[in-house]
Formats: C-alpha cells, sequence, structure tokens
C-alpha cells in the first residue's frame, strides 16, 4: 500500500485542480473560489466548473486536509447495517479505540449495494477523511480504483485473504464454517441442512457456506437442494426457513446456520412445531452474540472476537497513516463453543 505525505497530498490536489481548470476554460482561482466559497462565483461558472469535476472524476478534499500539512484525523467506516448486532458491536470497539488516539469516526451504511458503498466512499473522501474500514472484500472494481487515484489506505474487516493483494483482517469464515459443520458430523448426524445469509455482495456469507459444504463433502454427505436456504438477516425470515426445512418428508436431523440470529429463528420454529432440541434437531449458530449463552437451549455457535477485529481494523490504519510498519493480513481466531442445542441424532432418524 502506498501511503501519501502531506505535500504529495498537496501536490495531487494542485494537479486535480489544474485538470478541472483547464477542462472548464478558466483559472485555477476560479476553481478554487468555486470549491471553497461557491456563492462568489456566478452560478454559471460554478455550474460550469461542476461539469468539468465530474467529467474528470475528480474529489474535492476538504480545505483543511488540501489547504494544510495536517491530516484530518478522521476515519471513514461502511457497513452494510447497521441491523445487525455484530456491526453495532464492532463499531464500538472501533469508535472506543480512535477516540483514545484522538481520532474521529465517520459511518455510512451501504444496503449491501456495491453502487451505494462506492457513493458513500466518494461522499467519505470528499468530507478529508483519512482512511476507510470496509465491510469484507465484495466491493465496486470502481471503489477501488477511486481509492488508489485519491492514495486513501484503507483495510477490509471481517475477512482473513492472505492471498489477496489488500489489507484485512478478520476470521477464516470458511474454516470456521467447516469446523461448525463439523461439529455436528462428529455427532453422527448425517442429514445436515443449512440456513445461509444472503451470498449476493457477501463474501463472508458465500465463505461460510463454503465452508460448510466442504465438511459434508470430505464425509461423503450430499446436501440436496431443498436442505439449503438463504434468508436475509430477519428472525421471521429464519423460522420460515426452518417451518420449510422441518415440513419436508425427509427433513435434516441438524441444521447449521449463517449467524446466531438465524440459528435463533430456527430454534423459535422448531419449539413452534413441538420439536425439542437438540433430541430432535441440532442447531448451530455462528458469532456468539451476547444472548446466545442464555438462550434455552444456548446455542452452539462460532464465537468470532468482533470487538478485537475491528479494533485492529483502526490500529493499521491509523499506524500505518503514522508511516508505521503493521500487519498487512491479519488473522483473527474463531473458537468452537459447544453449548445445549447439539447432541446425537435420533436413532429413528439416522
Amino acid at each position: 500500500m502506498r501511503l501519501t505525505s502531506a505535500n504529495s497530498a498537496n501536490k495531487s490536489a494542485k494537479q486535480g485542480i489544474r485538470a478541472v481548470a483547464a477542462r472548464a476554460g478558466v483559472s485555477t482561482a476560479s476553481v478554487s473560489r468555486a470549491l471553497n466559497n461557491p456563492d462568489a462565483v456566478s452560478p454559471s461558472l460554478r455550474a460550469r466548473i461542476e461539469q468539468a469535476i465530474d467529467a474528470l472524476g475528480y474529489i474535492p478534499h476538504a480545505p483543511a486536509r488540501i489547504l494544510s500539512s495536517r491530516r484530518s484525523r478522521t476515519l471513514g467506516a461502511i457497513v452494510p447495517t447497521i441491523d445487525n448486532t455484530m456491526f453495532a458491536r464492532g463499531i464500538a470497539s472501533l469508535q472506543q479505540y480512535l477516540s483514545s488516539v484522538g481520532y474521529m469516526l465517520f459511518l455510512t451504511t451501504s444496503g449491501y449495494d456495491l453502487d451505494i458503498e462506492l457513493q458513500q466512499a466518494r461522499n467519505l473522501i470528499s468530507r478529508g477523511v483519512d482512511g476507510l474500514v470496509l465491510r469484507g472484500d465484495c466491493h465496486h472494481d470502481a471503489l477501488r480504483k477511486l481509492l488508489a487515484d485519491n492514495e486513501v489506505p484503507f483495510i477490509n474487516v471481517g475477512i482473513y485473504q492472505p492471498d489477496r493483494p489488500y489489507p484485512c483482517v478478520g476470521t477464516d469464515n470458511e474454516a470456521a464454517a467447516h469446523r461448525a459443520a463439523a461439529h455436528v458430523i462428529e455427532l453422527g448426524h448425517r442429514r445436515i441442512g443449512i440456513v445461509s445469509a444472503l451470498q449476493r455482495n457477501n463474501d463472508r456469507a458465500s465463505a461460510r457456506v463454503a465452508g460448510f459444504r466442504r465438511a459434508l463433502a470430505e464425509n461423503g454427505l450430499e446436501l440436496p437442494s431443498q436442505w439449503h436456504v438463504e434468508v436475509p438477516y430477519t428472525l421471521d425470515d429464519a423460522r420460515e426457513a426452518a417451518r420449510y426445512l422441518l415440513n419436508l418428508k425427509d427433513r435434516p436431523t441438524a441444521v447449521v446456520c449463517g449467524n446466531d440470529v438465524i440459528a435463533y429463528g430456527v430454534l423459535l420454529e422448531a419449539e413452534r412445531d413441538g420439536f425439542s432440541v437438540p433430541r430432535d434437531l441440532s442447531v448451530v449458530g455462528f458469532d456468539d452474540l451476547d444472548w446466545s449463552r442464555h438462550l434455552r437451549p444456548s446455542l452452539t455457535t462460532i464465537h468470532v472476537p468482533t470487538g478485537e477485529t475491528w479494533q485492529r481494523a483502526g490500529e493499521y490504519l491509523v499506524r500505518s497513516l503514522a508511516g508505521e510498519q503493521t500487519i498487512m493480513h491479519r488473522e483473527i481466531d474463531f473458537s468452537l463453543v459447544v453449548r445445549e442445542s447439539t447432541a446425537a441424532p435420533p436413532k429413528s432418524l439416522k
């Protein structure tokens, strides 16, 4: 990753302003006035300059970042949604760390839409953030170009991909999901269903599905297409998926889930339909949310140190911006937490 000095940032900004001025057929002073004091130029001149900016893809940085040698001491984070306990926990940890080192955090959401994520990145860069924290590695190609062109450091959080050229910090989702499925296989289950999060624009969900499938394949187990259901991140959708699986004539005896919220929905629906967990059905989650140990039955799940993951992301950017060497690909360990929701399958359904 190339980090930008204050002098090179100022040089880049000046070159950008010159290009805009040439495109609009005006002086660099006019461009500077339009950017820093729009009311000081006529509407027609401002429109010409804005058209040139759009045509060139130039992003005007915050004045303090362009016109001084100091950084803004702000970072941006773009997450798919804040309607997710794991994201909320991670953002809280990141915010706490950044506050302790004198940084401020700007937070936006993308709704799992890559075009929206790209636009939010443009907005954050235009406001002068020094770096970006991004969720996963599923991004618009134009986003990576935008970050490179504007020399904005970033890190992908929540994944571990040492073979990719981009900095990341997180758990190996594929390996963790493999461990979850291996657990119920070790208990004797051969009929294992999957309820995953939607995989579109979600490389974490896809990696977990791949891990589940690998564990099944390694043990010679088939996964009928009707035994894998993808659902949005809601209890209602998870319950509907469980209802579907449990009403199949040839139903699974265990269900591995893409996250704890989905697993909770499966537990609720199993209870409503008269199934005893784990006697009739074993259920495994992923994340180890705080309430998972308080459920009845308590939830067997994969523990992911979310707070540590997001703090490490902040540390990477802060240290990189300070010119310090730091680990580009950092793996965060996971662990299987065995609780009450898993047991050997019923003898009649083995």
